[in-house]
């Protein structure tokens, strides 16, 4: 008897085509459906202390300290109810986002465009950081720094998350230096950077910034989005190539080209790799073709080792 074939609800989300992904639904609803296939293995950080930020109510329970009992909800409800707070040894992250004009561009109309694609990726590990109580926090920035949603540890904020991802505009050129600085001021103890952008700006600024960051004890990871056909020089015999950040154009013919192209590709690839991991900051190359799952996995497990 031949078997039918594998429906969405079979497979998981989180191998799938990201294109393919993108067209069964919403941003919530892919997203949720790609985090639900990765999970497995994850570690969780699902303890609580009693420190800094709120969390939630649990019922008291024999040997909790009457201080942190809630007299006033005791007083409404005639139960004793304990206050938990987020742990101070949880990690804090803040998700650093370039949406710059650069981002809003695709290789092939079957394929995500960066911005796409990294809006989905970022949703996916927000969502994973929340579901381990980890404090997340997102930054938007183009030429200036467009939004800053402050980290919460609550899952409830990923709807927030969620919102200021789906509206983020893009913008026109790029400045990342100013939106690393603004880390500091979101996280004032160590925890997580993860700064995912096209890379294309200047090198030099960007990386005095990362290591900044790094000094001051963060924990850092770039996320290079790349088109995959960012990495080759393709086209007609005469094709006309477009800044789509300044503007600026010229008209060559891609046969003459291609070898010298590849070879500047890779050889920027190489100097933002090696320069990130000569200063202990994480990079990963990732092109948007690849599945959500194995995106996260080489973000979370090869590199910050959260797994």
């Amino acid at each position: 008897m031949p078997r039918s074939a594998p429906s969405f609800h079979d497979t998981r989300l989180d191998l799938l085509d990201p294109a393919e992904i993108a067209r069964l639904g919403g941003l919530e609803v892919t997203t949720e459906g790609v985090v639900e296939g990765f999970l497995n293995g994850l570690h969780r950080s699902p303890r609580r202390g009693f420190s800094v930020e709120f969390a939630e109510h649990r019922m008291y329970q024999l040997g909790d300290e009457p201080r942190y009992v809630d007299w006033k909800l005791l007083a409404r409800t005639d139960r004793l109810y304990v206050k938990q707070f987020e742990e101070e040894t949880n990690l804090r992250a803040m998700l650093v986002f370039d949406t710059s004009r650069s981002m809003d561009w695709s290789g092939a109309p079957a394929r995500l465009s960066k911005l796409a694609y990294g809006q989905r990726l970022l949703a996916a590990l927000a969502l994973v950081l929340l579901r381990q109580r980890d404090a997340t926090g997102l930054i938007l920035f183009d030429d200036a720094v467009r939004q800053v949603v402050p980290p919460r540890a609550r899952l409830p904020h990923w709807r927030t998350l969620l919102g200021a991802l789906s509206a983020s505009s893009v913008g026109r050129g790029t400045a990342a230096e100013p939106a690393l600085l603004q880390v500091m001021s979101q996280l004032r103890r160590r925890g997580l950077v993860v700064f995912v952008s096209d890379l294309l700006m200047d090198r030099d600024v960007t990386l005095k910034a990362l290591r900044f960051l790094r000094h001051r004890g963060h924990q850092v990871l770039v996320l290079h989005l790349m088109d995959p056909a960012e990495r080759d020089l393709d086209g007609a015999a005469e094709t006309r190539y477009e800044d789509p950040e300044t503007g600026e154009s010229l008209v060559l013919r891609p046969a003459d080209w291609a070898g010298w192209y590849h070879e500047t590709v890779r050889g920027v690839v190489t100097q933002w790799r090696v320069a990130c991991r000569s200063h202990g900051i994480a990079y990963e190359l990732i092109t948007t073709d690849t599945p959500f799952g194995l995106a996260l996995r080489q973000a979370m497990v090869r590199s910050t080792r959260l797994a």
